[in-house]
């Protein structure tokens, strides 16, 4: 076991929360397979490195093990749904301790347009005249106390109100939703079309008439505030992901990690 010396390096209490959500080695199931040559806690220090610090996958640290087995787990896990199942159960944990229900029924969504690099393809970036920004958009939806339920990056020219792929596969993932509030561009007939096909309540938070400069809006604060939490990873800071679904895994990442601190920091690791 490698000396653990870098920030994003898992604690010995987040190890517990995390080690029993990854699923078992193939190693241990009935169908069996080849023993994993490198400790599951190194790959998640080498995962949580990458999103933290922004580096290249080829530029991990030596004493990590190889970028391509790192970078493997984390497309296999990622395309198994192991890490949005991870995301969710810390989330639930979280809100029992501060005595919500485990499931949220109110929401909050807004997105944010980044730019893309150059190791983006042109089929999945755009351009958002809006924010004059050539890459991707990234929707993220929260509950009312900013736990990241779901993210889903899309090209930058896609229009907020034309984001029902976005709450057709919030429905899909969390159907005790009723509620989501979200700004003025997801007003108008998106409103009516998620109302009669999803049964979701769109309500829109307004800006104040006759006002300039930053205000805090209500509702809509819990998901800025969330969305800056994410940039905190400076792998987020632009789009490096060639693939969407990858981009949407390193951003589900960060708030695992947010996540499994919080949960350190109030000490219930059990």
């Amino acid at each position: 076991m490698r000396h653990r010396r870098y920030p994003s390096d898992t604690s010995d209490e987040e190890w517990t929360l995390i080690e029993p959500l990854l699923p078992p080695p193939a190693c241990e199931t009935a169908r069996g397979g080849r023993p994993e040559k490198h400790p599951r806690r190194e790959i998640v220090d080498a995962i949580r490195y990458v999103v933290d610090t922004g580096c290249k996958w080829r530029a991990l640290p030596a004493d990590f093990p190889p970028w391509r087995t790192v970078w493997g787990f984390m497309a296999r896990w990622a395309a198994a749904g192991v890490i949005g199942q991870t995301r969710d159960a810390l989330a639930q944990r979280i809100r029992c301790e501060m005595g919500k229900g485990p499931r949220a029924v109110a929401t909050i969504i807004d997105s944010q347009s980044v730019k893309a690099a150059s190791t983006v393809g042109k089929d999945s970036r755009g351009y958002d005249a809006g924010k004059k920004i050539n890459g991707r958009k990234r929707h993220l939806v929260v509950d009312t106390r900013g736990l990241p339920l779901m993210v889903m990056v899309t090209p930058a020219d896609l229009h907020d109100s034309a984001a029902k792929e976005v709450l057709f596969r919030l429905r899909l993932m969390h159907p005790e939703i009723t509620i989501v509030w979200a700004d003025r561009a997801y007003a108008g007939k998106l409103v009516t079309w998620a109302k009669r096909h999803l049964n979701l309540t769109i309500k829109t938070v307004s800006r104040p008439k006759d006002t300039s400069g930053f205000i805090v809006l209500p509702r809509r604060w819990v998901v800025e505030r969330s969305l800056a939490w994410m940039m905190n990873a400076r792998r987020h800071a632009r789009d490096y992901e060639r693939l969407i679904q990858h981009s949407e895994t390193l951003i589900t990442w960060a708030a695992i990690t947010l996540m499994t601190r919080r949960l350190v920091r109030t000490g219930r690791t059990k």
